[in-house]
């Protein structure tokens, strides 16, 4: 869900980012790396915050100032995170940290069925529905949100009437790797507790693909989230219930639901489709 917001408002301002998946990788391995040095896991969830948007700055410089192909320059930043996380990671391969600890919602929590589902979680799972709020409101409802949305359809137009794309593209995309670098240390951090290669596990295209199914909507992105969330979770499910059915396919299911949902909503994808997404502005603003 981080990824998938910080991806919609990179893309709001028009700039498509591929190296999700390296973002969120760079925040899983330095919230890791921290919290083992420090004892701090919230230390950690700092590191990964300035992690993931430093390397989407080096996305943004290659593509906003040097002009560079997004997808080439976003594939070249995942297999970057995912070589240097590697590297940087692997002392840390099996260093037991103090994990995010969980915090039951008194009375909520309490509650048969869903108290332990819905209100027993982490500081970052918290914080993300109302991140998820805030952004909508700043996409749609605030001054800053319009010259975001202007950026992202006509950069000319946007430069014309005095604003500066640059500098609001520079904006948009590192805060929104920084997003997918809070999405990995909830990974690193709480979800899994540990430190392995490739943790995020492909996470990242998804984080991409939803921002599909979203039209480019905070709250929409936060169900769809959800919905693969569900999914990964049901497959856990029914492995653990011993259901006859190859774990192979199971592990498919979430991935599955991914396509199908993109299908479904492609035509209405395409109607809110940002137009600046469909080239790079090379003006001076």
């Amino acid at each position: 869900m981080y990824a998938s917001l910080g991806e919609v408002i990179a893309q709001r301002a028009g700039i498509t980012n591929l190296g999700v998946e390296g973002c969120m990788l760079a925040g899983a391995c330095a919230a890791y790396i921290v919290a083992a040095e420090t004892g701090s896991p919230y230390l950690g969830i700092i590191a990964a915050f300035a992690a993931g948007g430093l390397f989407a700055m080096l996305h943004a410089f290659l593509v906003v100032t040097r002009g560079a192909n997004q997808l080439a320059s976003g594939l070249a930043l995942m297999f970057l995170g995912l070589g240097m996380t590697a590297f940087f990671g692997r002392p840390y391969v099996k260093v037991q940290i103090t994990p995010l600890r969980d915090y039951a919602i008194p009375g909520l929590s309490d509650l048969p069925y869903l108290g332990s589902v819905l209100f027993h979680h982490d500081v970052l799972t918290y914080a993300v529905f109302p991140l998820a709020g805030l952004l909508w409101w700043f996409v749609f409802r605030s001054r800053w949100g319009v010259m975001l949305r202007a950026v992202g359809e006509s950069t000319e137009s946007a430069f014309a009437v005095g604003l500066h794309p640059a500098r609001i593209q520079y904006a948009a995309v590192t805060f929104g790797g920084a997003l997918a670098g809070l999405g990995g240390a909830q990974i690193s951090l709480a979800y899994a507790a540990t430190w392995v290669e490739n943790l995020t596990q492909g996470r990242g295209f998804i984080a991409v693909a939803l921002v599909i199914f979203a039209m480019w909507n905070p709250l929409r992105a936060m169900v769809g989230a959800l919905l693969f969330g569900g999914a990964v979770a049901l497959q856990l499910q029914l492995q653990a219930r011993g259901v006859g059915v190859s774990p192979l396919l199971l592990d498919m299911t979430p991935y599955l639901l991914t396509i199908v949902v993109l299908l479904v909503w492609a035509q209405r994808g395409r109607d809110a489709f940002p137009a600046g997404l469909t080239k790079v502005f090379r003006g001076t603003g």
